[in-house]
């Protein structure tokens, strides 16, 4: 990881680059605990964190591990760093870093005497890029994650029942994604049934599942850091002909993803094998999402699966295929698997069946 971000400095042509952001502090360093900063010049790797993490950052992290606290300060140790690596240009991450902290970290980097300058620069997506591509290690990883949600989505099916609400459906896939090794959670479980399914990031609510209730359930863990992401949507009792044509149709578009795809794509062509489909259906205007998003240790990361992502597919990326079709007041359908994109193709992470499953 030193060597990747050396090449970024030489790239950008900076002196220093500055790591807050947690998911990149944990993919760089190896530090777990989220809160410090990582500061790496052409001569420096250091990981400054205070008193709480010192020892698990020495474990975790092959960075020089100083400890800020009263006696040390974080601007002392900030400054110590600049000075000795007589650093003047700066990268830091727009894309995250809020703006109280990064005037904060221009104070710290100015001279006391106001004879440095120091002159600080936007990386974009600098690192961020790298994590586009996972390592074999980081892709069992997310196949354990993926695999956590499979055992849930499977635990589940044999608890729905009509009165029980979405609140509980949702502390249900929680508790058993807990329960098969789950860390945490990845993001805010939805569980969204009857006409609440026809928004797409519904928030759970005390309605009751009702006969005849398409139930959408979009969950995620994370398991060694590592996120997963999958939905599925049911049927409590039978499925009306409009509900299974929809449905269908969202499966239809999600495989005919799985068969197309291909390295070397545009990212917003792959978008547009789903969003055709859809619309030629139809139901164009009722797909407004993107196809999907890379997943990582973040659980949206690049490269996106959208009408505007010029990025190309590569092989390793591991992104999500969650075509869905939602229609006010009646119903919503969303299928979603965890893909790896293969040296030919694709591969879904997700072992849940697809095919309508009404309960």
């Amino acid at each position: 990881m030193k060597e990747k971000l050396r090449s970024i400095l030489k790239d950008k042509n900076m002196d220093m680059i500055l790591i807050t952001d947690p998911y990149s502090l944990r993919y760089y360093t190896g530090f777990r605990g989220g809160e410090g900063v990582a500061l790496v010049t052409e001569k420096s790797d250091v990981l400054l964190v205070d008193s709480r993490y010192t020892e698990a950052a020495g474990k975790e992290s092959d960075f020089e591990v100083i400890e800020f606290n009263l006696r040390n300060p974080l601007k002392a140790c900030v400054q110590d760093v600049v000075k000795k690596d007589n650093v003047q240009k700066v990268g830091f991450e727009d894309q995250s870093i809020a703006y109280a902290d990064y005037q904060r970290y221009v104070g710290y980097m100015q001279d006391d005497k106001a004879d440095r300058i120091v002159e600080f620069t936007p990386l974009g997506d600098a690192l961020l890029i790298p994590r586009q591509i996972k390592t074999p290690e980081e892709i069992e990883l997310l196949r354990q994650a993926e695999h956590i949600g499979d055992m849930a989505f499977d635990d589940i099916c044999g608890i729905l029942k009509p009165g029980m609400t979405e609140l509980e459906v949702a502390a249900e896939l929680e508790y058993s994604m807990k329960k098969h090794g789950a860390e945490g959670f990845s993001f805010d479980t939805i569980a969204a049934s009857g006409v609440n399914s026809s928004m797409p990031h519904a928030i759970p609510s005390e309605k009751k599942l009702e006969q005849g209730d398409f139930l959408t359930m979009d969950f995620g863990c994370t398991y060694n850091g590592y996120c997963s992401d999958m939905t599925r949507t049911v049927c409590i009792g039978k499925a009306s002909d409009e509900q299974k044509k929809v449905y269908n149709i969202v499966l239809d578009a999600q495989l005919k993803v799985l068969d197309e795809l291909r390295p070397g794509m545009m990212c917003k062509d792959v978008d547009k094998i789903a969003r055709d489909y859809i619309a030629a259906q139809g139901y164009g205007d009722y797909f407004g999402h993107g196809l999907g998003h890379g997943v990582g240790l973040y659980i949206h990361e690049s490269p996106a699966f959208n009408t505007r992502d010029q990025s190309i597919v590569r092989p390793n990326m591991i992104e999500t295929d969650e075509p869905g079709i939602y229609i006010p007041g009646k119903f919503g359908v969303r299928i979603e698997d965890m893909i790896l994109i293969t040296e030919d193709g694709c591969e879904p992470l997700a072992k849940s069946p697809k095919q309508l499953i009404e309960l």
